[in-house]
């Protein structure tokens, strides 16, 4: 796929466990789960607003797009 997701790089920056991370955004730890190993096909805006709120970052720290390699 070539949409990225970085949580887990931002989270380690920030020294947050998903378990903080569940609980400051306000997601069940199987969505931010989802989300951390790059399985979700969707965000919604507003989640990606409260992970950017919670970690100070900006969306395109956290997701990054590649060109797909053709193999």
């Amino acid at each position: 796929m070539p949409i990225i997701v970085n949580l887990d790089v931002m989270m380690a920056k920030r020294k947050m466990s998903l378990n903080e991370l569940s609980e400051k955004v306000g997601l069940t730890l199987a969505n931010l789960s989802i989300l951390k190993t790059g399985k979700a096909k969707a965000i919604r805006f507003s989640t990606l607003e409260a992970i950017c709120k919670v970690l100070d970052c900006q969306p395109a720290d956290i997701l990054e797009y590649t060109e797909d390699q053709e193999v």
